[in-house]
Formats: structure tokens, C-alpha cells, sequence
């Protein structure tokens, strides 16, 4: 996760590494956030030695802030993490499969700041994360039929036709897949709501850049 306690105590002599955000007693760093912006990229497959702009810093100083608070109900309620590891290690192989070469890939990596090993306990958080997001939130987002017809005859039979020649599949053939889609966007409507919620519990503070 990379976030550090709050301390009272620090010496004069010391570079300090600014504060932007708390989650409770956690201390979201200035530094961190800028990691945060070279992980992702990294992980996209787009690593960069520029520095970021403030927008880039504003959306990773808030993913940052979500992915703490995830990271700590996993850790309250306990989610499994018995294979969090290997599905981490299964996700960096993707990553690494994604960049041309070894030394491409290598390369990527020092761009974050980060080792290996840091990279596989991050992955592992977003594991439990997304595991901890399933079990709240999915029971929840349940889609009906006319829903997916809706879905079929406004969105997907016309995005179909605009990027293919040919007839649409029929709904009987694409259901499941239409499902799926409408409920992820249901998970991800409850999960900005859950936030919120959490966000007041855990006492986020917030500083500016």
C-alpha cells in the first residue's frame, strides 16, 4: 500500500516528503503519489521518465486514497488472501508479456521506484481489493431481462454495426456477455457510494498540493 504512520516527531535536519492525505493514522505522501502515477503507467504498459502534471498527481493522489481504504476493509473483514499471491504473481507475468523485451521490462520497473517484490505486495493488495469489492457489492447489482434488452437493442446492436460488417449476433448470444457488463457498472456505481461511506468512517483528511 506504501502509506507510513503519522508521527509527531521528526528531525529539523531531514528532507521530509510532504503530506497530502491521512486516512486515519496513515500519512499519504507527496512522493507516494507520484509512485502511484509511475505504477499505473507501468502497469498500462506506458512507463515515463516525465514528471507528471498536477492533473495526473490530482487522479493519483485520489486512487491512492480509495485503494487505502479498500486495502484496509480487506484487512477488517478479513478477506481471503490465501492466493493472493499467486494471482499476483499471475498478473505481473501479463504485465510483463505486455513490453517487448527483458530489458524493456526492466527498464519499466526502475521507472517506478519500485522492486519486484514491492510490485507483487501491491498487485496483492488490489487482489484482496477487488475480492473484497465482489463480496460487498455484487450480491447487490443484480440486472433483470428487460434491462438487457434495453442494452442490447440501444448500445450493443448499434456499436456492433459501427465497428462490423454483417448482421448483429442475437441477444440468445451475447446475454451473458451484456449481463456481465451491467452489472459491473452497477458495482462500480455502489462502489463510489460505499466510498464515501468508508472515507467518513476511516477520517480521510485531505491537503492540497
Amino acid at each position: 500500500m506504501g502509506c507510513r504512520l503519522l508521527s509527531p516527531v521528526a528531525h529539523a535536519a531531514e528532507t521530509l516528503d510532504r503530506v497530502v492525505a491521512s486516512v486515519g493514522n496513515l500519512a499519504i505522501t507527496e512522493g507516494e503519489v507520484e509512485m502511484e502515477f509511475r505504477f499505473e503507467n507501468f502497469l498500462e504498459g506506458k512507463p515515463s521518465e516525465n514528471q507528471p502534471s498536477l492533473h495526473d498527481l490530482k487522479q493519483a493522489h485520489d486512487r491512492l486514497i480509495k485503494q487505502t481504504l479498500l486495502v484496509l476493509e480487506a484487512e477488517a473483514e478479513g478477506v481471503d488472501a490465501s492466493d493472493s499471491a499467486a494471482q499476483a504473481a499471475q498478473l505481473l507475468e501479463q504485465v510483463h508479456r505486455s513490453y517487448p523485451d527483458a530489458a524493456t521490462y526492466e527498464a519499466a520497473i526502475r521507472s517506478t521506484g519500485l522492486s519486484e517484490t514491492q510490485i507483487l505486495e501491491r498487485l496483492q493488495h488490489h487482489v484482496r481489493s477487488l475480492r473484497l469489492i465482489d463480496q460487498r457489492l455484487r450480491p447487490n447489482a443484480w440486472v433483470d431481462q428487460p434491462e438487457i434488452e434495453t442494452y442490447y437493442e440501444g448500445t450493443f446492436v448499434p456499436e456492433f454495426l459501427r465497428r462490423n460488417k454483417g448482421p448483429a449476433p442475437s441477444l440468445g448470444e451475447v446475454e451473458d456477455q451484456i449481463r456481465e457488463i451491467l452489472v459491473q457498472q452497477k458495482v462500480d456505481q455502489l462502489l463510489v457510494e460505499w466510498l464515501k461511506e468508508i472515507e467518513a468512517n476511516r477520517q480521510v483528511k485531505v491537503h492540497s498540493f
